[in-house]
């Protein structure tokens, strides 16, 4: 990084002191290069002028220009505001301003020719501009006169302290005026500039505050998010292959007795091609030598589970214990027992820890564990914890990883010597492409993309609440039918602030349909002690209660293949991603399921959406990708740790071809130059020491 891009702000002229601390805390801008880098987020198009009178009849964000009326004060006290007309050939615009007007006398001048831009209200039914933007026209013609105007996020305090978006603008604009070739120092070699027909980084960090065109402006951005881009892949990448490289793996040469067994005699299913071609994607990186480190994505049923165990006894016939660790002992004890019944008279121990597991049962897991008595150890955080020790851990699983830590992981890293175990993560919420590239884009991806056969997709539908009554009569034809019901709420309690139908209230509804002795009703929510929810799922699955009413607690870990109706009120306050895990809970029958999304009707646009992409597919990546859009990488599940919050002008939403791009490109300068020795690929090689200083070991953690 040059010297310049290391200058501190506050040697800037103008922005010491207070200012100079107010921009770290407020907004992270340390030096130079982080002011540089803080980026406009929209620009004013000083180059269209519109008429007053287009204005006056379509009111917008405008940017007008006409001659400058005398200025008139009305009222008095607080209600005190100067008034102003510009005028033009067109028509008469009102200008407003409640504050400063003693200032604005001084500075603007009537009689000569002004540009006032700003959002056109109604004020006492005139269009008004409120405090414009004003400009002075210039006789002559002046790069000012046809601009770009950058317009930057700040804050509260910022601008209290003159560091509103026009106060970060003639900062700006003066680091600008001082770059000279040089000064910013190339990091994409000249021959990718040339092939991919980029702007080199000074004309885009130029152009990017202050864009002469349009075409600069776009040339500017694709530019800039290329870069940021292809650092992420290439850090990503090499972290990668240092894993590859560095980290000695347990070979698993022998798919033995156990393997084959199971696969002739205890597989109760056809594998799906998917599974298949996912289990020879495992069985080779098991064989390599090097430790894997792979992604398993699969929709809600997709048969994760079984291939999780199929690598399991890979493991075990090469004489490797394994775990696999679950966020919820719920989803610890659905896994326990899938797995448990799926090997049953196969000479295989299963053992669970979980946080209830104590006294005599824990110690004799623990026992049997460290002596290589029990071959699968399923269960909680608790497995992470220092008592449990296995004899000699080969392969860990994760799933829905992203609810565990780093630090989380790298516990369980260390209960296998000398080498680290294998790797399976596991997640059942579809990652769109652009995230996985970002977030696990150091993972081998494996997916799961079709389900097994025989399973009916399942019918979504939006129902108003004015369907109530048709609700209570299509659950009774599903009970009857021998069928149960799931009835999902976003609350446990009544809220003053959120006017929702919630469990307490919606249970009591429910109990004066749904009466004893002909049904019984199950209830759960996050508020239960352990023990509690474990019997009343129980009695659900054991079909003791036709109706489970719960909060989100059942959104991962339930398999009821029973459930065939999902009933979620007050759907347009869930999430896409959390929509479709509790659609999930049913439809892993033979028998047709529902999944019936209430609502009162007053819906957002975003709700909107969200609803009838519900009732569209069911298809999770296609979800997902959705979710992306309305929501934003930041607000998805699992991003928060992974770097893509760093990013500061890509967006993951929009930016997936130029994503796709950058890895690409980085994968090639790796396979051909994995060190980065090249002359052309120094630039390459420098600006990841000085920016991705940090320590490479918690990257190979999963």
């Amino acid at each position: 990084m040059s010297q310049f891009l290391r200058e501190p702000v506050s040697s800037l002229p103008g922005l010491g002191g207070i200012k100079a601390a107010l921009l770290q805390s407020e907004l992270g801008i340390v030096t130079v290069g982080d002011l540089l880098q803080h980026y406009p987020y929209r620009y004013v198009d000083k180059t269209l002028i519109r008429p007053i009178r287009e204005v006056l009849t379509h009111p917008d964000t405008a940017l007008v220009q006409g001659v400058l009326s005398p200025f008139q004060s009305h009222g008095h006290g607080h209600k005190k505001r100067l008034v102003a007309y510009l005028r033009d050939e067109t028509g008469t615009l009102e200008l407003i301003w409640f504050k400063g007007g003693k200032v604005i006398e001084g500075i603007l001048h009537p009689g000569q020719a002004y540009t006032a831009y700003g959002k056109i209200q109604r004020f006492r039914g005139k269009a008004t501009l409120v405090h414009p933007e004003m400009e002075l026209v210039r006789t002559a013609a002046t790069p000012r006169d046809l601009t770009f105007d950058p317009i930057y996020s700040t804050t509260e305090g910022l601008s209290k302290k003159g560091l509103d978006t026009k106060g970060i603008r003639k900062f700006q604009r003066a680091l600008i005026s001082r770059i000279t070739p040089g000064l910013v120092p190339e990091n994409i070699p000249q021959h990718l500039l040339d092939t991919l027909r980029l702007p080199g980084r000074a004309e885009a960090i130029r152009h990017i505050h202050f864009p002469p065109s349009q075409k600069a402006l776009e040339d500017a951005r694709k530019r800039l998010k290329f870069e940021e881009l292809l650092f992420l892949q290439l850090d990503l990448l090499l972290s990668k292959k240092h894993r590859n490289r560095e980290l000695i793996g347990y070979v698993f040469e022998a798919v033995g007795e156990h393997f084959n067994r199971f696969y002739s005699e205890f597989l109760p299913f056809e594998l799906t091609e998917a599974q298949k071609r996912v289990m020879r994607e495992i069985r080779r990186d098991l064989g390599l030598g090097s430790q894997m480190n792979r992604l398993l994505q699969g929709d809600v049923g997709s048969g994760k589970t079984v291939v999780a165990l199929m690598a399991m006894l890979i493991a075990l016939d090469n004489g490797y214990q394994s775990c696999l660790v679950a966020p919820t002992e719920i989803l610890a004890q659905q896994h326990y027992q899938s797995v448990k019944d799926l090997v049953k008279g196969m000479g295989i121990q299963v053992g669970i820890l979980t946080g209830s597991v104590t006294g005599q049962a824990r110690k004799l897991t623990l026992q049997y564990l460290a002596e290589g008595k029990l071959h699968f150890l399923i269960g909680t955080h608790a497995v992470l914890e220092d008592p449990v020790v296995f004899q000699q851990l080969g392969l860990a699983i994760t799933d829905e990883q992203h609810r565990f830590g780093v630090a989380q992981r790298a516990a369980l890293w260390k209960k296998s010597k000398p080498h680290p175990p294998h790797v399976l993560v596991m997640t059942a919420t579809p990652i769109p492409r652009t995230l996985a590239l970002t977030i696990y884009g150091d993972l081998d991806v494996s997916i799961i993309d079709e389900l097994p056969p025989g399973r009916k997709p399942v019918k979504t539908e939006l129902w108003y609440e004015n369907k109530r009554l048709r609700l209570i009569g299509f659950m009774k034809e599903q009970i009857a039918a021998g069928r149960q019901v799931y009835i999902v709420y976003p609350l446990i309690e009544e809220s003053a602030s959120l006017d929702l139908l919630n469990l307490e209230e919606g249970l009591a509804s429910l109990q004066r349909e749904f009466q004893r002795p002909q049904y019984q009703i199950s209830v759960v929510h996050g508020r239960m002690p352990s023990a509690d929810k474990e019997m009343e799922m129980q009695r659900f699955l054991a079909r003791e209660t036709q109706i489970m009413v719960a909060t989100t607690v059942i959104e991962v870990g339930v398999n009821i293949p029973n459930a065939s109706v999902m009933v979620i009120e007050n759907a347009e306050r869930f999430g896409l991603s959390q929509l479709h895990q509790l659609r999930g809970r049913v439809g892993r029958g033979a028998d047709q399921s529902y999944c019936i999304l209430m609502t009162s009707g007053r819906l957002s646009e975003d709700a909107r959406v969200r609803l009838q992409t519900m009732c569209r597919t069911n298809n999770g990546f296609e979800i997902a990708d959705v979710d992306l859009k309305l929501r934003g990488p930041g607000d998805l599940e699992g991003t928060r740790q992974s770097g893509v919050q760093g990013l500061k002008i890509a967006d993951l939403r929009e930016d997936g071809a130029i994503l796709q791009s950058a890895r690409t490109v980085a994968a090639k300068i790796l396979d051909a130059d994995e060190h980065l020795e090249f002359p052309a690929h120094q630039c390459l090689k420098r600006h990841l020491r000085e920016t991705r200083p940090h320590d490479r070991s918690w990257s190979r953690i999963s």
